[in-house]
């Protein structure tokens, strides 16, 4: 990569949600293992937090200077019925949950949380949705944490128009994770989106794709990603970007690892 590049602050790296279901600390390792630096952690447990799991999770970031760029819950689909639900006592529980996730992701150098948000049929009107978005990012802050928004096809986050909303009404509380793959399935162009949301997308979730399959793996498909990284670099992004594919999006997990040098040799 050419030093005098802007894209070069984009740092290429793999989520282990790609690896599902293997256990979240072997995944991890695994990445590790064949080279991979950047990575996005996704939690599958509340088992995870904690323990002999969190001390070997801690082990393979230090052990292979790893740069752990966001956390992703396994919790969102019970964001809906908690946070953004009109009972109290489930808002209070969710919250005081997704704090523990935010005093882990500070000792592993995790910056960004990412989260869905309630689902399209919910009964959440856009003021509460920003109401409890904006609590929820306040208490991140108090831990130093970034929480953001990812666009999800089946959540209320899948309308482009509510992003927006989002961002109109939250200001710089407003930060964005774009997930290709979803903004496929939600008829959504990646680069439509990059010029309503701007700056305020700090996060990206890659995945390759073709007329009949929106979700592949990286250089299997026809999406352009040279225009990707160019369109980021005239928005100001220098966050992290990582392939997040399902697991019968590839063979081996040495794809991944792949896919990452594919995608940095674009930039």
């Amino acid at each position: 990569m050419k030093s005098n590049n802007a894209n070069t602050f984009i740092k290429i790296g793999v989520a282990t949600a790609s690896l599902y279901p293997l256990h979240t600390e072997k995944a991890l390792l695994t990445m590790a293992k064949l080279g991979v630096k950047n990575v996005e952690i996704f939690l599958n447990s509340t088992s995870e937090l904690s323990g002999e799991i969190f001390t070997s999770v801690q082990n393979t970031v230090k052990d292979y200077g790893l740069n752990i760029l966001a956390l992703h819950p396994f919790s969102s689909p019970m964001e809906t019925l908690f946070l953004f639900s009109s009972y109290d006592r489930r808002v209070t529980e969710l919250m005081e949950l997704y704090k523990r996730y935010f005093e882990k992701m500070a000792l592993v150098g995790a910056k960004i949380f990412v989260i869905h948000g309630a689902i399209s049929s919910a009964n959440c009107s856009r003021e509460r949705y920003v109401e409890r978005l904006s609590m929820l990012v306040d208490a991140g802050r108090e831990f130093g944490i970034t929480v953001a928004q990812e666009n999800v096809s089946y959540c209320k986050s899948g309308e482009l128009s509510f992003l927006s909303y989002l961002k109109e009404q939250l200001g710089d509380k407003a930060k964005f994770v774009l997930d290709l793959k979803q903004a496929r399935r939600s008829g959504n162009s990646p680069f439509e989106m990059l010029d309503t949301l701007g700056n305020s997308v700090i996060h990206l979730h890659l995945s390759d794709a073709n007329p009949t399959d929106d979700c592949m793996l990286i250089g299997r498909g026809e999406f352009d990603f040279r225009g990707l990284f160019s369109k980021l670099g005239e928005v100001g992004f220098n966050g992290g970007a990582v392939v997040e594919l399902y697991r019968d999006n590839y063979n081996e997990y040495k794809d991944l690892s792949d896919s990452v040098e594919i995608l940095q040799n674009l930039l």
